[in-house]
């Protein structure tokens, strides 16, 4: 089995921080492009930012300059360093990574629970 598990989500104030991690476990070969996707209430799920194997980013228009994904491979995490929060990222934020399984041809997407991050106002 693989699982992804999100961490670091929470309650903060405008303008603060928060970092969340997302861990990557199971029978895993290897990993390819990881992400962070985020969801609010009533809206469809929205790619906030993409990280390749070798580091490469990309960016929504509206977390750029605020937000910075990196990942570790040695421990098969990812994370999300989140600055000057704003009410409207407020959301679920869900992880995703294309995985290659053991004993499985093709790389596929696998995603995370969940982590809620509420910015107030």
């Amino acid at each position: 089995q693989v699982q992804l598990v999100e961490s670091g989500g929470g309650l903060v104030q405008a303008g603060g921080s928060l970092r969340l991690s997302c861990v990557v476990s199971g029978s895993i070969v290897s990993i390819n492009a990881m992400a962070w996707y985020r969801q609010a209430p009533g809206k469809q799920r929205d790619l906030v930012a993409v990280i390749s194997r070798g580091g490469n980013t990309n960016y929504a228009d509206s977390v750029k300059g605020r937000f910075t994904i990196s990942r570790d491979n040695a421990k098969s995490t990812v994370y999300l360093q989140m600055t000057g929060l704003k009410p409207e990222d407020t959301a679920v934020y869900y992880c995703s990574a294309e995985i290659l399984k053991e004993g499985v041809l093709a790389f596929r997407s696998y995603w995370g629970q969940g982590t809620q991050v509420t910015v107030s106002s």
